[in-house]
């Protein structure tokens, strides 16, 4: 009898019929590094392979990390940040929106610096840069956050009196700052104004509107109360890379144009002192950056985010940019960082951009959706043309501490509201560690935190939303602060009056 067997079939039913494939996942001598020059994250889902990652086999060190609130974005970030300063020795700078990050970093022995709550940056600092190239930066800054580039006289108004304040404080525009330049006492935004309200004043300008609009401009960030950028600075800006672990947090700012000129402050410091520290023979990365929620600066493409993105490789910085919406993210850093971290989403709108971006499978994305905290997809860019899946899944990121899953129920008020399960997430997931330091930063005490979870351990670790509005509100946080606790959280408006009206 014949060992093999000839036969005619259609095409047709080859196609009915299943192929033998590699499985969504890179072979391991990609994933796997040598631990002491890399850093450990999880195992994979599918051959439950060790990740150890390092940017040596990628086309950049830089990543994007994204997900719903309380999928566990924060504590990846802080693991890897921890790893590390353990492997590399690297330092840290957190650009932290909402101050999410303080608690932590005080407890693990790093720098807070608090703007708007006692420390100031004086947005006319050199910072070693020669004061014209300041001066761009601090227009392209404007530019950003304001209406300047409709108003062109305006502008050329602005940066003629940004330029004089200079002059007249004794710097050469075009010289980089020296060791008799450091003794001079650098001008403030307060100095701009005055030059301005000046030139006013003499009324010899034919166009005195387009003066009083500049002075506009410039006065809501140096009114009395408010000028946190227009008095002298209290942060040592050139020791911000050399100092492990700092986070500069904006919570203390009152609005998100501040917290978005401080950002972009900070970010334009940083690639000029990566640009003028150059590369070194260390191993590892030098600096790392993280914008966490930082919408206006990390989508708008005139940010340095981008361009210490295209640079960072070569001086070994890299950034890490953090949402739970991944379309705040400029589309050039997220198709071009070398790490994406997927962690659950719910929204279509989210799961098609990264899709489209990333072009991964039909399986990849319903798993993302089913995602519960810690577990995640990696799109990993390396550098080798070995055709594999560049995306795969992570049973769970390992993290320094065990990684405790609680969930606030949102679905028990889905019926009142038409439509919800399209416009809201039924339900939020948070890492213990996670929500602690959020009701910490809310006022809550220590012993009734641990009260409230001794209520969700109680109950399976899953609390309804009107029983965790109820204790909330029974340990004395106000309606307001409930509703910008809320807001936090990523919930809609129309969602916390429901709740609010329910409890």
């Amino acid at each position: 009898m014949p060992l093999l067997k000839i036969q005619n079939v259609m095409s047709s039913e080859i196609a009915k019929r299943p192929i033998i494939s590699r499985p969504p996942e890179p072979p391991p001598e990609y994933l796997m590094n040598d631990p002491t020059n890399s850093i450990y994250i999880g195992r994979t889902k599918i051959f439950n392979v060790p990740l150890t990652w390092n940017f040596m086999n990628l086309t950049n060190p830089h990543m994007a990390v994204v997900g719903i609130t309380g999928a566990g974005k924060s504590y990846f970030v802080k693991t890897f940040l921890l790893r590390a300063s353990y492997v590399w020795k690297t330092n840290a700078i957190i650009i932290d929106w909402a101050g999410e990050y303080r608690a932590w970093v005080k407890q693990s022995g790093g720098i807070v610096i608090s703007l708007g709550k006692g420390d100031s940056l004086n947005l006319l600092d050199l910072a070693g840069t020669k004061p014209l190239n300041r001066i761009k930066q601090i227009m392209n800054a404007l530019s950003i956050l304001t209406d300047i580039d409709s108003y062109p006289e305006q502008k050329i108004l602005t940066q003629q009196a940004i330029e004089q304040a200079y002059i007249n404080a004794g710097f050469d525009l075009a010289k980089e700052p020296t060791k008799e330049d450091e003794k001079k006492e650098v001008p403030t935004l307060k100095d701009v104004v005055r030059i301005l309200n000046e030139r006013l004043e003499e009324g010899t300008y034919e166009f005195p509107a387009e003066l009083e609009g500049a002075i506009f401009r410039l006065t809501q960030f140096t009114r009395e109360g408010e000028d946190f950028f227009a008095r002298k600075s209290t942060v040592d800006l050139s020791k911000l890379t050399v100092s492990g672990l700092v986070d500069i947090d904006l919570s203390g700012l009152p609005d998100e144009r501040f917290r978005a000129l401080a950002g972009l402050f900070i970010l334009q410091f940083l690639k000029e002192k990566m640009r003028m520290e150059g590369w070194s023979p260390t191993k590892g990365i030098k600096a790392i950056i993280v914008l966490d929620e930082a919408w206006k600066i990390a989508s708008d493409e005139r940010s340095d985010a981008i361009t210490i993105v295209r640079e960072g490789r070569k001086y070994q910085f890299a950034l890490i940019v953090a949402s739970q919406n991944p379309t705040d993210i400029n589309e050039a850093i997220f198709s071009n960082v070398g790490t994406v971290v997927i962690l659950r989403l719910k929204f279509q709108r989210f799961l098609d951009y990264v899709q489209g971006s990333l072009n991964f499978s039909d399986f990849m994305r319903k798993e993302i959706t089913k995602f519960g905290v810690g577990q995640a997809a990696f799109d990993m860019a390396f550098q080798s043309g070995i055709s594999f899946s560049d995306t795969f899944l992570i049973e769970k990121i390992h993290g320094e501490e065990p990684l405790e899953e609680y969930v606030v129920d949102v679905s028990e008020i889905a019926k009142s509201i038409e439509g919800f399960s399209v416009k809201y997430q039924n339900e939020y997931l948070f890492e213990k560690t996670e929500l602690t330091t959020m009701l910490l930063e809310y006022g809550i005490e220590k012993d009734k935190i641990n009260n409230i979870f001794k209520k969700f351990d109680i109950l399976g670790k899953r609390v309804g939303i009107k029983e965790f509005t109820s204790q909330l509100l029974s340990l004395g946080i106000s309606k307001e602060r409930l509703v910008s606790f809320f807001k936090t959280l990523g919930m809609e408006d129309e969602l916390i009056a429901i709740i609010l009206r329910s409890v």
